[in-house]
């Protein structure tokens, strides 16, 4: 019997999780969580990629999948914007804001190519299958 796939099982989900993760520890060990407002921010752009993955895979509808993939794309954008202030107010270093930029950019571009591949497949999504 073949295995249903969830939205964990998504590489691109798997790295936005770690991406969320990553700023969560960058807040335990800095006083970033003290600058209230940036790490409210950042948390929460941070958890939106991951969170609207999981809810337009949950849709089951490819055109949906898309719309929020593209939410979640933008939230990416979002957190690699506020990384430069996280950086620039000293809460990492230059050699990890370089690495968070380029997590923030490959996972921006494999959203984008998920949404391309989506947008192309003749499959919309299992609520549109007929039996």
């Amino acid at each position: 019997m073949a295995s249903v796939k969830q939205f964990e099982d998504l590489e691109i989900w798997k790295l936005a999780r770690i991406l969320c993760d990553t700023i969560n520890k960058i807040a335990n060990r800095t006083d970033l969580r003290k600058d209230h407002k940036l790490y409210s921010q950042i948390d929460g752009s941070s958890g939106s990629v991951m969170d609207n993955i999981a809810e337009g895979f949950e849709r089951n509808g490819n055109k949906e999948f898309v719309q929020f993939l593209s939410i979640a794309k933008a939230s990416c954008g979002e957190t690699r914007s506020q990384l430069y202030r996280v950086f620039d107010r000293n809460y990492i270093t230059t050699e990890e804001f370089h690495e968070l930029k380029e997590e923030t950019i490959t996972l921006s571009k494999m959203i984008g190519g998920f949404m391309n591949y989506l947008k192309k497949s003749d499959l919309k999504g299992s609520k549109y299958k007929t039996d």
